[in-house]
């Protein structure tokens, strides 16, 4: 830590103003929206260890769920994870029987997932189970609040898809 010594020459130290003009650290949108999901995972946990499911695992089977069969690289955007983790979970996943890798008819370099028979069963065991967390959590915050909030994380994700990372897009008439 750097230290200013006092101009009259005492002992005590003045340590250096470190705040950052920046929001506050707890007010960050990212560390709203890391507390909120938290909160929300804290709920669905315990009922996934039950069932030997990871957070991970839980989001790619009810991707799959929705879908015929998805490259591997799509599966990775669709369901937010790195390829490394995909790949790891992915073969976690096959070693239990509940998902299918098949190659793509039209390019043999293509691989394609899907969700087993097995896989689907298990989904059925949990289901009950998922969406009576959803029921306590609805009853807790209120469905019409909910729905707003969906709505707005909705919005929020569609008006920031237009800009480049890490700020704003290059403005109309070049910069």
């Amino acid at each position: 830590m750097t230290r200013k010594k006092p101009a009259n020459g005492s002992q005590s130290a003045k340590v250096l103003d470190r705040r950052v003009p920046m929001r506050e650290f707890s007010r960050s949108l990212p560390m709203s929206l890391l507390r909120a999901r938290e909160a929300v995972m804290r709920q669905f946990r315990p009922s996934l260890r039950r069932h030997g499911l990871t957070e991970q695992q839980w989001r790619i089977l009810r991707a799959l769920a929705a879908i015929d069969a998805i490259e591997v690289t799509e599966l990775a955007r669709t369901a937010f994870l790195l390829g490394p983790s995909l790949s790891r979970i992915l073969r976690d996943l096959d070693a239990r029987g509940l998902i299918e890798r098949k190659t793509a008819k039209t390019d043999m370099r293509r691989g394609l997932i899907s969700i087993s028979e097995k896989g689907i069963k298990l989904m059925e065991v949990v289901a009950p189970s998922s969406e009576a967390i959803y029921a306590a959590i609805t009853r807790r915050y209120g469905a019409r609040k909910l729905a707003e909030l969906q709505e707005m994380l909705g919005a929020l994700e569609a008006s920031l898809a237009g800009l480049e990372a890490g700020g704003e897009g290059e403005a109309e008439g070049g910069g």
